[in-house]
Order: structure tokens, then C-alpha cells, then sequence
């Protein structure tokens, strides 16, 4: 495994690259880091090159004060590391990043597969008992009671809004809660993304190359809304839902979220 920092505007991007073939770039969720991957590593490096990095504010990068673009990070270490063109992958944040940057760069985006993500510009009305409970989070973030807010987000995003608590494996439960409280402690300098324009939901039918839908139907309503939009309007998109699983789906069944990855790929020639 080779690993380091790739330099982009006002930052460097901690990554690994592990393996040699087609490229495969993997990007977190937002209540991750790059080692959330670590169940997909061997599977996917058998016969591809793959990248991973923590995007800016997250575990091993650094950021200087800064708008930035998460299409032109991306861009950027894969021209860093020398790779023209990749599958990208990503979960939740990761994949909303993911589909931006393929509607921004479609030339070096062999395919995307977009798990539990979001929709750039979607409008989506949420229940009362679902702003209830994002406003609970909020109040705890403003108080700065990072424990009780890491663990409301366990269970949002490992067990799923609305389902017993420690629903999810407890590997699974542990390793969110270890990468989420650590993203609370962190200090680095204060990044603000800029969105892509125009927003990517008018232009899904812009996507031209192969999409994989991995969605899991304990995950929020606004996530299962969002796969179904992408399902409807983007040329090439097929999609897979995960029983009994919420928002984490790579790590909840890894052997089967790897599987069909791979098969994806192939199908595709990629």
C-alpha cells in the first residue's frame, strides 16, 4: 500500500493506494473517514488500482481557512496520483460529491456508484416527527455535547431513525462511533465547500456512464426518495436495495455490497 498527502488549494488530502488495474476511488460519508473502506480494500485491489482519502475537515487532512471545491479536490489527487479516469465511489456526503463531480468531470468518471447518498438541489418535505428528530442533533451539536450527539448519530446512521437501538452489528456500531467522535475532536482550519452550479437535480440525465444504485431501506426517507429520482432520471442506473440495512451499507454486508461492486464492473467491462 502506498499512502501520503496530495497537495490541492489551500490543503493536502491524506490518501492510500493499494493495488493495480481500472481505478476505483472511494469517498466517505460524512460521519467518516477513509477507514470506513477498510472492508472493501482487499476485494477491490485484487484486480483494480484503488484510491482513498479523507476529504477536507476529515480524519488525516489538513485545510487551511478556504472555499473550496470537492469536484476540483477530487480532480486533483487523481491528477496527483496520475489516474485519467476512475469508477467513483461514495456514501452518503460521499455520494452526493460523487454525482457532482461526475456531472463536472464526466471525462474521467468511468462509472459511479452512488450508496445512500443525496441529490444536489432535491427539494425534499420531511414528516414533523423527522424534523423532530434532525433538530434534537442540532441541538445537540450547538450545545457541544459531542458524546450524546456521537451516539444519536450511531443510531441514526448505523441502526436507522426509528429502529432499536443496537439494530445494527456492533462491529459496525463501534467503528461509526469511533470515526464520528473523533471528527467532533479534530481542529483544523475552516473549510466551506462550494456547491456545484447548476445544481446536479436538473441535470441527471446529463449522467452517461454506468450508475450503480446501492440504497438500504431503513436508511431516511429523504435518502429513499433520492434513489428513486436517480432510478427515474439518469440514462444508465440501476438500482439495489439492502434489506434490513440504513445508511451504512458497505459496512452492514460487506460481502455482498464488495459482490456487487465487483460484478458491476464487469458487466461493464470496467
Amino acid at each position: 500500500m502506498k499512502s501520503g498527502y496530495a497537495p490541492v488549494e489551500n490543503g493536502e488530502l491524506y490518501y492510500e493506494v493499494e493495488g493495480n488495474g481500472p481505478a476505483i476511488l472511494l469517498l466517505h460519508a460524512g460521519v467518516a473517514d477513509h477507514t470506513m473502506w477498510d472492508p472493501q480494500m482487499a476485494d477491490f485491489s485484487q484486480a483494480h488500482t484503488v484510491v482513498r482519502y479523507d476529504l477536507r475537515d476529515y480524519g488525516k487532512s489538513r485545510t487551511s481557512d478556504t472555499s473550496f471545491s470537492n469536484g476540483q479536490d477530487i480532480r486533483d489527487v487523481l491528477r496527483y496520483l496520475g489516474i485519467e479516469r476512475a469508477t467513483i465511489v461514495g456514501n452518503s456526503r460521499g455520494g452526493h460529491i460523487a454525482l457532482d463531480f461526475t456531472l463536472a468531470y464526466p471525462q474521467m468518471a468511468a462509472a459511479l456508484v452512488w450508496v445512500n447518498g443525496g441529490v444536489g438541489g432535491m427539494d425534499f418535505a420531511a414528516s414533523p416527527e423527522l424534523d423532530a428528530w434532525f433538530e434534537k442533533m442540532e441541538a445537540l451539536y450547538e450545545a457541544k455535547d459531542w458524546e450524546g450527539l456521537t451516539d444519536l448519530e450511531v443510531q441514526t446512521w448505523g441502526d436507522g431513525i426509528n429502529q432499536p437501538v443496537g439494530r445494527a452489528p456492533e462491529n459496525v456500531r463501534r467503528k461509526l462511533r469511533e470515526m464520528i467522535l473523533a471528527g467532533y475532536m479534530r481542529v483544523d482550519g475552516e473549510a466551506t465547500p462550494r456547491a456545484l452550479e447548476p445544481p446536479a437535480v436538473g441535470r441527471l440525465q446529463e449522467v452517461q456512464c454506468p450508475v450503480l444504485l446501492v440504497v438500504g431501506d431503513l436508511d431516511t426517507p429523504g435518502t429513499l426518495a433520492s434513489a428513486d429520482l436517480l432510478t427515474e432520471r439518469v440514462p444508465q442506473a440501476e438500482k439495489v436495495v439492502f434489506h434490513n440495512v440504513a445508511h451504512m451499507a458497505s459496512m452492514e454486508q460487506p460481502k455482498r455490497f464488495n459482490s456487487i461492486v465487483l460484478d458491476f464492473l464487469a458487466r461493464h467491462e470496467l
